[in-house]
């Protein structure tokens, strides 16, 4: 039998902390069980980014079976150790992304990842004019989408994939504080997303929005993080996809998801998505 789909699994927002280890169990379990095949850690993998961190996250996920590609969050910036922080993780089987991509063997999925930043959405958009502090952090938020549209243009797969920590779009974040909405991510990350035609997106940063929205054009976008997951339920650790294979393309049947209160299911086979 084959099958017309490909299975993520995707969670930001861990917050590994000294500790913990044990709450990354049922993760491991659920992600295993349901056979998937790309996980995505959407930033904020520690919660102050020291190296003890991550070595307790990158043995806590050692046991996942799929690929495990990520981005860093402001959390795993918080020490000033991004190299060390990145190289553990990367001795630990975990990818991490910053305007590079990754492409699965076989070429189905292709995932390009940046942090992203701040900025604000639509017309509330902060603009470079100003004091140099203000022209230099919306620099920070116009360089970072680049970085993401540049690594999109870059895939070459069936499904593109974009991965950040910052939101690329309001929708995600509602049900945050509208004073902090500039500082949750900046329309220009949807832009770049829109502009190379991405499949769906996934982000986390934005605890208290909602799981599900869209870009401008439509296309998918996913908040992860954890705190939104276990708001939908207290058991959830991980959000599934199932994203549709273009027409004419096909794999072998994954097998079908098990019910557990571990991960949180979505299937877009048939919903029409435009890439």
């Amino acid at each position: 039998m084959k099958t017309s789909s490909v299975r993520i699994a995707a969670v930001a927002d861990l917050h590994c902390r000294l500790g913990r280890k044990d709450n990354f169990q049922r993760l491991v379990k659920a992600v295993n069980e349901q056979s998937v095949d790309l996980v995505l850690l959407g930033g904020d993998l520690t919660d102050h980014g020291r190296p003890e961190e991550a070595e307790l996250l990158a043995d806590s996920l050692g046991d996942l079976r799929a690929p495990i590609v990520a981005v860093l969050g402001n959390h795993d910036l918080d020490s000033g150790r991004r190299d060390e922080v990145v190289s553990i993780l990367s001795e630990g089987g975990i990818l991490v992304l910053d305007g590079d991509r990754y492409k699965l063997k076989g070429g189905l999925v292709g995932v390009a990842g940046v942090k992203g930043f701040a900025g604000g959405f639509g017309r509330s958009s902060l603009q470079p004019f100003g004091e140099e502090a203000i022209k230099a952090f919306v620099m920070e938020t116009i360089n970072e989408s680049l970085a993401l549209e540049g690594a999109l243009s870059r895939v070459d797969a069936v499904l593109k994939l974009a991965l950040t920590h910052y939101a690329p779009t309001p929708e995600t974040c509602q049900g945050e504080a509208p004073e902090i909405m500039p500082f949750l991510g900046s329309s220009k990350l949807g832009e770049a997303i829109d502009a190379q035609e991405v499949t769906a997106a996934f982000h986390g940063h934005a605890h208290m929005g909602r799981l599900r929205g869209a870009t401008p054009d439509g296309r998918p976008v996913f908040n992860v993080a954890l705190p939104v997951l276990r708001r939908i339920h207290p058991d959830r650790r991980a959000l599934v996809v199932d994203l549709p294979l273009p027409p004419g393309v096909e794999r072998d049947e994954l097998p079908p998801i098990v019910e557990t209160t571990a991960i949180e299911y979505v299937s877009l086979v048939g919903e029409g998505l435009q890439a």
